[in-house]
């Protein structure tokens, strides 16, 4: 999941709901989980449709237009995230204790009431975190159930999991939004406590397929990815993917999910952190032009 400061053009077309959202966007408001379905089964039968992707824990959704992809689209929180980013805007989604169990067909009946608007507008399904690679099966099953339905569809992901998505699962995904944290192993590494290469070989596995369209989203915090090289990296790794990179965004980092880590008695290392200036905003956003991206 990613970090910005401002709401893209396109408020949620739905005002449902809960209050707090399990995006990373700067989404102040959603659905939550209103109107979806909990089930309450035996834990024998829960293991059993969890591994076949009929069911899996859920944060919260939200109907969004100009944001998670193209079009207006149903963006779909899960729980359970295995990185540990200090700027994470929701630490509410990192464990999957913290989602509601939702049937795949409960989704898939409210996506399919959309269905119309998505269709009309060229949008579709995002599925976003947390990390949804966590939940592999379920997420398979929500792709193709939405490919049926013929819409678009994306996932929102670090890649550090990219190993868990089959051939299978990325044959139903149109578009991926790739979270590339870092160029630098060791920033990486401080930023969310894991390795930066699984990142790297699920853009290159993406490039390689030919077929997927992949957006690239660098979160910019002010003395932790900014450094000059570091984005170079970045840069010089995302130029290196060709044409199957259609875009970059730089998200400039904020505060609005610190009273969040305080909620859940969690550390927040970044508590004097400010947001970067528009000066350094665009200096690591001509760093990516130069190579030729489309930044935004």
């Amino acid at each position: 999941m990613t970090v910005v400061t401002d709401r893209p053009t396109g408020a949620p077309v739905v005002p449902l709901g809960l209050p707090l959202v399990g995006g990373s966007h700067g989404r102040a408001h959603g659905a939550g989980t209103a109107g979806l379905a909990a089930t309450d089964e035996e834990r024998s039968q829960r293991l059993a449709d969890v591994r076949a992707g009929r069911l899996g824990s859920v944060h919260s959704w939200e109907l969004v237009t100009a944001v998670d992809g193209p079009g207006t689209r149903m963006t779909l929180f899960l729980a359970g995230c295995p990185l540990r980013c200090l700027y994470c805007h929701n630490p509410d989604t990192m464990e999957m204790r913290r989602g509601t169990d939702v049937t795949a067909d409960e989704i898939l009946g409210r996506i399919s009431r959309y269905r119309g608007v998505f269709k009309a507008t060229g949008g579709g399904l995002t599925i976003s975190g947390g990390e949804p690679l966590m939940q592999p099966a379920y997420v398979r099953t929500l792709l193709r159930g939405a490919k049926a339905m013929g819409l678009h569809t994306a996932i929102d992901t670090s890649g550090f999991l990219g190993a868990s998505a089959t051939d299978e699962m990325l044959d139903d995904v149109d578009l991926v939004l790739l979270d590339v944290k870092s160029g630098d192993p060791e920033t990486y590494k401080r930023v969310t406590g894991r390795d930066l290469q699984p990142t790297l070989d699920f853009g290159r596995r993406l490039a390689a397929r030919g077929d997927t369209e992949v957006w690239i989203r660098f979160v910019l915090v002010p003395g932790l990815t900014d450094d000059e090289e570091n984005v170079e990296k970045v840069a010089e790794y995302v130029a290196s993917l060709g044409h199957a990179v259609t875009r970059v965004e730089v998200l400039p980092f904020h505060q609005m999910g610190r009273d969040k880590w305080t909620e859940l008695g969690m550390t927040y290392q970044l508590e004097d952190t400010q947001p970067p200036t528009p000066e350094l905003v665009e200096r690591v956003r001509g760093q990516f032009r130069t190579r030729g991206l489309t930044v935004f």
